[in-house]
């Protein structure tokens, strides 16, 4: 019997799922994760459970529902993770990058953790200082940020765009991917590894290198296409958010109601820019597990936390449920254990992941978890997937309009429900994939309404049930 393998987890932030070759993205160029695609298993139906950064890596690495584990949005504190029962059965776990754990630098069942955080801004007024920032004031410097960014007489027309105008190897991406190799070269390890990469890109701000961004820029990329009948038609809090995102730069992105279609190309290229930088880190990392002897028994998972809308539905980033960030990319690889160059278009969730990886790991995932494992699609056996994926989201810095949001999507309908009010969203995601026709008042599509509201009652109640004596492993009591 092969010996327990190598988890080498790969994930970036906010990266939809039109951004692989591979996958049918024909404006980008992604040899490295092409080759993951043919040599592995994707997954073309993942959705994330949240569709911010910290509720959706919580529920990740717990196997809870933020709605289970209390992480609703940013910020919100998370450290303990099913890592620890990883690193309890013998695994050496690392995480170089971004985790995005609240704190920062909490162990979250990491035996070492090279920190990595976000990139436009101090970490919480100044106290925390993760590897780039060190690194880079090793040579003298201070990322790029904000506050430096806002100087520009331009700076509310670039959407977030701006080129990593420092040495090229200490942009984010390639520092994370650099130091990963270096561990990788350098570290001896006399037990199974878990390793968890956390690229910081392509989050905003979409800061490619200049070569990247002038490849970009002189291609077609594809752009949204928003109607003003849509923009009328959304919901109250995607309005004010829309306003918000006009009046606040988070992440350095200064939004408008109405931007021109040369800034919004812009902001494509740079974003699909960033993210070939990215597919280039990862050959990289591959080269030197091939090197390292043990890639035969190394699994490889590449995916991200959610997406970006990039302009579609006349929003920017996430928080919406829509598809553009609650899809997300997942390819296993693994040619020595699963059968690649496979598509498993079965609606599965994010945070399936967990108790996959203990089971490769020998260890039996925890009763109480409402992921469920990918281990029989991986194997070639019966795999239907999941009737209904859930996605939800508590009031945050960028969603000021809504006090809690909850998505049920089937195969061929999505509703959005809104805490306490009359309103919501209804899409037919077979006559519209785009989703922006809200079918929510249609009194024709009233018995599937009734209907996924009816699944997304039975979901929570079958959350209190299966989930009673999972407090101990979420909070340590």
């Amino acid at each position: 019997m092969s010996p327990r393998p190598d988890i080498v987890m790969i994930m970036t932030d906010q990266q939809r799922y039109d951004t692989i070759r591979a996958l049918g993205a024909a404006h980008m160029d992604t040899p490295n994760l092409d080759r993951l695609v043919e040599r592995g298993v994707t997954f073309s139906n993942c959705h994330v459970t949240a569709p911010s950064c910290v509720p959706c890596r919580a529920s990740l690495f717990t196997g809870y529902y933020p709605h289970t584990n209390g992480v609703l949005a940013n910020g919100q504190g998370w450290n303990r993770t099913w890592v620890s029962d990883l690193q309890e059965a013998g695994y050496h776990t690392v995480n170089i990058g971004k985790m995005h754990t609240i704190p920062y630098d909490a162990h979250a069942g990491f035996s070492e953790r090279f920190v990595v955080e976000n990139k436009d801004r101090y970490m919480e007024g100044r106290w925390f200082f993760d590897e780039w920032d060190k690194a880079l004031a090793a040579h003298g410097l201070k990322k790029q940020q904000r506050e430096e960014y806002r100087k520009r007489p331009d700076y509310k027309d670039r959407l977030g765009t701006f080129t990593w105008d420092l040495p090229a190897h200490l942009h984010s991406d390639r520092f994370v991917g650099g130091m990963s190799r270096w561990w990788l070269e350098t570290k001896p390890v006399d037990k199974p590894l878990f390793l968890q990469i956390g690229f910081p890109g392509p989050h905003p701000p979409y800061d490619p290198t200049p070569d990247m961004a002038e490849k970009y820029m002189a291609r077609d990329v594809p752009l949204p296409e928003v109607t003003e009948a849509e923009l009328d038609a959304l919901p109250p809090p995607f309005e004010e958010k829309r306003r918000h995102d006009v009046e606040v730069d988070h992440d350095s992105v200064s939004w408008k109601l109405d931007p021109t279609r040369d800034e919004l190309h812009r902001m494509r290229a740079y974003y699909y820019a960033n993210m070939e930088m990215i597919d280039r880190e990862v050959g990289l990392i591959l080269d030197v597990l091939e090197a390292r002897g043990n890639l035969d028994n190394t699994i490889i998972i590449f995916t991200s936390d959610h997406g970006d809308c990039l302009g579609d539905h006349g929003l920017v980033q996430k928080w919406a449920p829509y598809e553009q960030v609650t899809r997300i990319p997942l390819i296993i690889s693994a040619p020595g254990r699963f059968a690649g160059g496979r598509d498993v278009d079965a609606l599965v969730q994010l945070f399936d992941l967990g108790p996959t990886i203990l089971e490769w790991a020998g260890v039996e995932p925890d009763a109480s978890f409402e992921a469920r494992t990918l281990n029989p699609a991986l194997e070639g056996k019966a795999f239907p997937g999941r009737d209904h994926v859930y996605c939800e989201q508590g009031s945050d810095v960028n969603l000021t309009g809504a006090r809690f949001l909850t998505m049920v999507r089937s195969q061929t309908h999505k509703l959005v429900h809104f805490q306490g009010e009359s309103y919501g969203q209804l899409f037919d995601l077979t006559a519209d994939p785009g989703e922006q026709v809200n079918l929510w008042d249609d009194p024709d599509l009233l018995p599937e309404k009734q209907a996924l509201l009816r699944t997304l009652m039975e979901w929570h109640v079958d959350s209190v049930v299966q989930t009673q004596n999972a407090r101990k492993r979420i909070v340590g009591e």
